[in-house]
C-alpha cells in the first residue's frame, strides 16, 4: 500500500501500490498513445504523464521528470524518445523499440496521405484556400509556443539576454542553430560556477514536485530492473549495433546513387538534423526551411507551412513535417522513378534518418541517466538551451510571419530579410489576427483553431474574388 499525493500535493486516501505492467499492456498503451498525441510536445508529453503517471502509475513523478529532462537534452523529438526511454525500462529494449515505434507509425501514415493529396491537388483553387487559412493558424500556434515556453524558462533577466542573444544571432547574423545551442548551453554550465541561483533549474518550496512512486520505482527497490546497470561492454555494444543501423542504409545509398542524387541529400541532411535538432521542431524548422527552400530547392517558402499545417493536424511529434520535405523533394526528382513512388520512398528514407538515431540515442544512454540524477550542471545547461531555443522560435515565428502575411521579401545582407510594405496581404493578416485571438485570448484548441482557420480562408478568398 502506498499513500499517493492529491492534485493540490497533499497526501490523499491510501491506494494499491501500481502493478508491474505486462508486455501486452505495454503494447497496447502505446498504440493509444500514438493514435491520440496531438498538440505538440507539450501535449503529448501531458498525455503521457496523465496515462504512465497519474492514471496508471507505472512510473514514479521524480522518474518521469528525469527522464524528460534527459530526453530535452538530447537532439530530436523528446516526447518520441521519453516514450522510448519509458518503454525500455518497462520491458528492455523490446519495450523502447515498440513504444518509440508506436508512437510514430500512425502520424507517419496519415502525414504520408496528406503529403500525396498536397503533390497532386495542392494547386486546386479550393485546396489553395484552405491552405490560406490554416497559414494563419499555423503563424498563431508557432507564436503560442513561443510565449508558453517563454513563460517556462525566461525566469530572469540573464535567460531573457540569452533568447535575444540566439534571436539576434540566427536573425541578423545568420549563425548556424547547432552553433547556437553549444554557445547555450557552455553559458549554462559556466553559469552555474559563477552564480549557480540564476542558472538553476530546480524548483523548491511550493513549486517542488512530490515524489510519486510507480511500478517502475518499485521494481528498481526490488532489484528487478537489471538491464538499466550499465556494463563494461555496455557502449560499445550500442554503437557498434545502433550506429550501423542508421548509417548504413545512408553510405549505400551514397555508394549506388552518388553524392549529387537527391536521395544521397535527403539522407545526409536529414541524418545531420537527427543530431543537431535541439529544442524540438519549432526551433529547428526556421534552419530545415532555409535549407530547404534556399539551399536544395526543393520546397517554396509558403510551403514550408503548409506541411507544417499538415503537421499540427497529425498524431506524433511535429518534427513529421520533416517527412512532408523529404516526400515532395523526391516527388519533384523523381528520375526514372514514378513521382509518387519516388516521394514515399523519400518520406520513408527522412523517416528512418529522422527517427533511427532517438532510439539509438536512449538505449545508449539511459543506463547511465539515474547516476546524473540531480546533477546541477546538466541542469544549468539546459536552461540556457532552453532560453536559447525561445530566441529561435522567435525566428521562426518572424520568419513565417513574413512569408504568410506579406506577398514580398527582400534581404538587406547576412541572410536578413525584411518585408515590402506594399505587398502586404489584409487578408492574410486579418486571418493571422483572428487565429491569435482564438488561441491566446479565447483559449480555443489547436485543431479547431486550424479549421476555423481553414474555412474562414475559403470564405474570405470567396468573398474578395
Amino acid at each position: 500500500m502506498s499513500a499517493l499525493p492529491s492534485a493540490s500535493g497533499k497526501t490523499g486516501e491510501t491506494v494499491e501500490a501500481a502493478a508491474a505492467p505486462s508486455f501486452r499492456e505495454g503494447v497496447k498503451l502505446w498504440a493509444k498513445i500514438g493514435l491520440l498525441s496531438f498538440g505538440g510536445p507539450a501535449g503529448q508529453i501531458a498525455l503521457m504523464h496523465k496515462e504512465l503517471v497519474e492514471e496508471r502509475r507505472w512510473i514514479g513523478e521524480q522518474r518521469f521528470l528525469h527522464a524528460l529532462n534527459y530526453c530535452m537534452l538530447l537532439p530530436g523529438p523528446e516526447a518520441q524518445q521519453l516514450a522510448i526511454y519509458i518503454g525500455w525500462l518497462l520491458h528492455r529494449t523490446i519495450g523502447g523499440l515498440v513504444a518509440g515505434i508506436l508512437f510514430v507509425a500512425p502520424g507517419a501514415l496519415v502525414m504520408l496521405t496528406l503529403s500525396i493529396l498536397y503533390a497532386l491537388y495542392g494547386d486546386a483553387p479550393l485546396v489553395e484556400a484552405l491552405f490560406f487559412g490554416v497559414k494563419a493558424a499555423v503563424l498563431a500556434i508557432v507564436i503560442e509556443a513561443m510565449i508558453r515556453i517563454g513563460r517556462r524558462a525566461l525566469k530572469n533577466r540573464v535567460m531573457v539576454s540569452i533568447a535575444l542573444a540566439a534571436f539576434i544571432a540566427i536573425y541578423a547574423l545568420n549563425m548556424p542553430f547547432p552553433l547556437i545551442v553549444l554557445l547555450a548551453g557552455l553559458a549554462g554550465w559556466i553559469g552555474n560556477r559563477v552564480a549557480p541561483a540564476l542558472f538553476s533549474g530546480a524548483a523548491h518550496g511550493k513549486d517542488a514536485v512530490p515524489d510519486i512512486k510507480g511500478a517502475v520505482d518499485l521494481m528498481f527497490e526490488r532489484g528487478e530492473l537489471a538491464h538499466t546497470l550499465p556494463t563494461r561492454w555496455h557502449a560499445p555494444r550500442t554503437v557498434a549495433i545502433w550506429l550501423p543501423i542508421w548509417l548504413g542504409p545512408m553510405l549505400l545509398i551514397w555508394a549506388f546513387t552518388g553524392s549529387a542524387s537527391v536521395w544521397t541529400q535527403i539522407g545526409g541532411f536529414f541524418s545531420v538534423m537527427a543530431v543537431v535538432t535541439f529544442g524540438g521542431a519549432y526551433a529547428v524548422l526556421a534552419y530545415v526551411a532555409q535549407a530547404a527552400v534556399e539551399s536544395f530547392g526543393w520546397l517554396a517558402p509558403g510551403e514550408m507551412v503548409d506541411g507544417l499545417g499538415l503537421a499540427e493536424t497529425t498524431p506524433g511529434p511535429l518534427i513529421l513535417v520533416l517527412q512532408f520535405v523529404g516526400f515532395l523533394a523526391a516527388f519533384r526528382q523523381s528520375g526514372s522513378l514514378s513521382p509518387l513512388l519516388a516521394g514515399s520512398l523519400g518520406a520513408m528514407l527522412t523517416l528512418w534518418a529522422t527517427f533511427t538515431p532517438c532510439f539509438f540515442w536512449i538505449f545508449l544512454g539511459a543506463p547511465y541517466i539515474e547516476s546524473l540524477r540531480g546533477n546541477k550542471a546538466l541542469s544549468a545547461a539546459l536552461g540556457a538551451i532552453t532560453a536559447a531555443v525561445v530566441g529561435v522560435i522567435m525566428n521562426l515565428a518572424l520568419w513565417f510571419g513574413l512569408h504568410v502575411i506579406f506577398g514580398e521579401v527582400r534581404n538587406v545582407g547576412l541572410g536578413t530579410d525584411v518585408p515590402v510594405l506594399s505587398s502586404i496581404d489584409w487578408r492574410a493578416a486579418l486571418l493571422s489576427c483572428a487565429a491569435m485571438i482564438a488561441i491566446l485570448k479565447l483559449k480555443i484548441g489547436m485543431l479547431p483553431t486550424l479549421a476555423g482557420s481553414a474555412l474562414a480562408g475559403v470564405l474570405l478568398l470567396a468573398a474578395s474574388g
